[in-house]
């Protein structure tokens, strides 16, 4: 399955119900990465990760977070914004709550991130306007 035939098969904005086969596929293509670097389709990877960012499901932010830190292939094209599909403060609430590893180290990059300008004029509608508009 490549990029474009998910993309045909599910759209930006899948059902509910699809939203286990994104989850799926998306932990596939994170394993194969984190095997061996080049491995995982990156490009299917973000587009998953883009897909449960128009979610907004809270409990995919580990999800995408362990794409994005797959290997650096996979960090470089999947934006830190991605975790933020509920909204960047509701996102930094959800990961403060959660006292694994995975969840510190993402709040981490996420304040970084932030303190560096990375979400100046972000905005849920905005981001998925943008991938909208890339993925058309």
């Amino acid at each position: 399955m490549n990029e474009d035939e998910w993309l045909e098969r599910h759209g930006l904005h899948p059902a509910a119900g699809q939203l286990d086969e994104v989850r799926r596929l998306l932990r596939e293509q994170t394993d194969a990465e984190r095997r061996t670097q080049g491995a995982g389709d990156t490009a299917l990877m973000k587009l998953c990760c883009v897909q449960l960012f128009t979610a907004a499901v809270p409990d995919d932010v580990l999800l995408i977070w362990q794409a994005k830190t797959a290997g650096m292939d996979a960090d470089a094209s999947i934006e830190i914004q991605l975790l933020c599909g509920c909204g960047l403060v509701p996102t930094k609430d959800h990961l403060a709550a959660d006292p694994s590893a995975p969840a510190r180290a993402a709040l981490r990059r996420l304040l970084a991130s932030e303190e560096a300008g990375d979400f100046e004029g972000f905005s849920v509608a905005r981001q998925t306007a943008a991938y909208s508009s890339y993925y058309a």
